[in-house]
């Protein structure tokens, strides 16, 4: 079931035992908290794993200005963008030194394909994901409605094991990708 943003602070809120809202601009002080903490919150959850439906691959423009220091060559990065995983060549997504400054990706190469983690629509969230979300909403929602700090520690728990269920369901979704370049295995042939 596909949900928006509005649904899954609802949710976070109903959690806690506030009252529902039916819009992040409605003046009342779930709604502005909802909206006050909500992108943040999403932003902050999705980047802290390699999500697989937030996961995306892109050859990057380069840009005219080079670098002024330590790179031959900036690339700007894709809209959406929240965190580089790797960069590599044309036909490879890791491989190639770089820094991100700003909003450009510095490196030598001429050609850069970027793995990173993007902010996908609310509706194609997955269930784990938006379980986790929800979970977290609550703690981040939790002391400036309630003002509780022991019921927001036991919300924190509650997230922190919805976080890890999450991942974990996430993690099963790719073949597991084999040790490259370890010393220790070269070493025993």
């Amino acid at each position: 079931m596909a949900l928006t943003a509005l649904e899954l602070c609802t949710r976070a809120l109903l959690r806690i035992g506030a009252q529902a809202i039916a819009s992040m601009d409605e003046g009342t002080a779930e709604a502005e908290i909802a909206s006050g903490l909500y992108a943040g919150t999403r932003d902050a959850l999705l980047s802290a794993h390699p999500w697989s439906f937030a996961t995306g691959q892109a050859t990057l423009p380069r840009l005219a200005a080079r670098p002024t220091a330590d790179f031959q060559n900036a690339f700007q990065l894709p809209a959406g963008f929240l965190r580089a995983l790797s960069a590599g060549g044309p036909s490879l997504g890791r491989g190639l030194a770089y820094r991100i400054l700003e909003d450009r990706l510095h490196c030598d190469a001429d050609q850069v394909t970027l793995t990173y983690i993007f902010r996908p629509d609310e509706s194609s969230f997955p269930a784990f994901f938006a379980a986790a979300l929800v979970a977290r909403l609550s703690a981040e929602f939790c002391i400036p409605l309630t003002e509780s700090t022991s019921r927001a520690q036991l919300l924190i728990g509650q997230a922190e094991s919805e976080f890890r269920a999450a991942r974990r369901t996430d993690s099963q979704q790719a073949t597991v990708r084999a040790i490259d370049n370890f010393p220790l295995i070269q070493a025993r042939g």
